[in-house]
This record gives C-alpha cells, structure tokens and sequence, in this order.
C-alpha cells in the first residue's frame, strides 16, 4: 500500500492510495520538529479511526517545500514502514515528462505534482490555480511537462499580513460578500480580498492564455478554489486532490517506466 505525503508551507497532507483510489486522507499542520515516532502515532491513530488498521503500508512517496521536516519524514518511512521513500524533485525521482525550465532551475514539487496529476487526469495545454500558502499558477504544456508559471501571495497571508500590518482593521473570514461596495470594515476589507483575488487570477489566467498561444483548460486546487468558483472565476475543474493525485502517478511511473 502506497502512502503519499504533501508537506506544504502551512499543512502536510497523509494519504493511502490503494492504487485506484485514496482510502483515507488526513492533515495536520507542518511542523519541522515533529519527530518520526509522533509522525507514526497521529497517522496509526486515524487510521484505526477509520478501520484502516489492517493495512500494510510499503511504499512512500513524499513532496515537500519544507526541507527540514523531510528528515523525520524518512526516519519515518525507515523506522516504521521498512521503506525507503520517493522523494519528488531529488535526483532519483523521474518525471513522467521532463519539465521545461532554466537550466539549473528546480520547481517545486508540488508544482511537478500539479502538472504530472493534470496531464493524467485532463490533458495537456492547462492551467493549474493552487490555492495555498501562495497563489501558483502552473502551465502544464501539451505534452505534460510543467514549463513555468507565476507566484503570488497567497490569500490567507495577504490577510494576516493587512491584520498585522494595520492595527485598526480585524483579522475576517474570507467569503463572497454580497456587494462590492462594503457598508463596514469588515464588509470592505472581505471585498477587497475577494474581488481583489478573482481580478488578479483572472487577469493572470488571461494573460497566459495569450502568451501561451493556445485554448488551455483551467483548473483549480487547493482549500479556496470552490469559494472563489462561485464568483466570475471561470475553472472548468475543481480538482481538492490533484497535488497529492499526481504523488501517486510519479510513484507510478518511477516504479514501471513503460
């Protein structure tokens, strides 16, 4: 059984793929301290929560923009699992289609993982809008290579860092508001987020469609894209899975190439 591991910047996502579908699916925050006994005691803990319990985990798969937490994550896989994992964007780890950068560049791993999970699941000539710690914007070419894209802050950090920065105005929930116009402050500040995001990813989606040259699908991942779907945003995929999805696919290739 194949676990998938997405440490991110703000949580780290632990996943069971059986291989044709996720049999459980867990998250918890990111901490480079946590060791690998307390990594094996909060996953087993779910696990047998769900009646997992039976499961033989032997294979892991591991992204992560953290590099510190990467350690504990292979004294977990060694001490536990009896595995030595794939590590995505290490030397060892090949791309089911080479990525398409500057030479000496390194993308993210998640960003590889967006790309491999997209080609897999709607094709090549794609945009992939990531909602997470940051907004990335992935192009996926027609062949499935990742060949660049944008970063930008993400919407929960612009919030804190206006919160933090601005001591009269709150910390608030992001939501569609109603009006644009906000007879409030918290009303304003949920507008200017709200409608502030959805112009800059439609106006970056635009742009990119016409540098790129080509119609291209776009598709949406991460906590905020089904809220920010409900406004003009235009994605023709909400896709809550597709960066720890594209785990298992590189896995998959890595261990049959053909």
């Amino acid at each position: 059984m194949l676990l998938c591991i997405d440490a991110g910047n703000t949580n780290s996502v632990f996943a069971i793929w059986d291989g044709t579908s996720f049999l459980g699916t867990w998250r918890a925050s990111t901490e480079h301290q946590r060791t690998a006994d307390q990594y094996f005691v909060w996953l087993s803990t779910l696990m047998e929560a769900q009646g997992l319990t039976d499961l033989e985990i032997d294979e892991v798969v591991i992204s992560s923009t953290v590099p510190r937490v990467v350690f504990n994550l292979r004294v977990l896989c060694n001490n536990y699992f009896n595995c030595r994992p794939l590590v995505v964007g290490k030397p060892e780890c090949v791309l089911p289609v080479p990525s398409r950068v500057e030479a000496g560049v390194t993308p993210g791993p998640d960003r590889l993982a967006n790309a491999a999970a997209t080609f897999d699941r709607h094709g090549g000539d794609a945009i992939v809008v990531d909602f997470g710690t940051a907004t990335n914007f992935d192009v996926v070419a027609h062949d499935g290579a990742y060949i660049g894209g944008v970063i930008s802050p993400g919407v929960n950090l612009s919030l804190e860092a206006l919160h933090a920065g601005a001591a009269a105005l709150p910390h608030v929930d992001i939501t569609q508001p109603a009006r644009v116009i906000g007879a409030n402050t918290v009303a304003c500040i949920q507008s200017g987020v709200y409608w502030g995001y959805s112009g800059l990813i439609e106006g970056i989606v635009a742009r990119i469609k016409v540098e790129y040259g080509r119609d291209m699908k776009v598709i949406g991942t991460g906590g905020l894209a089904p809220l920010f779907a409900q406004g003009d945003i235009r994605f023709d995929s909400i896709d809550d899975d597709l960066t720890i999805y594209g785990l298992a696919v590189i896995h998959r290739f890595n261990k049959d190439p053909a």
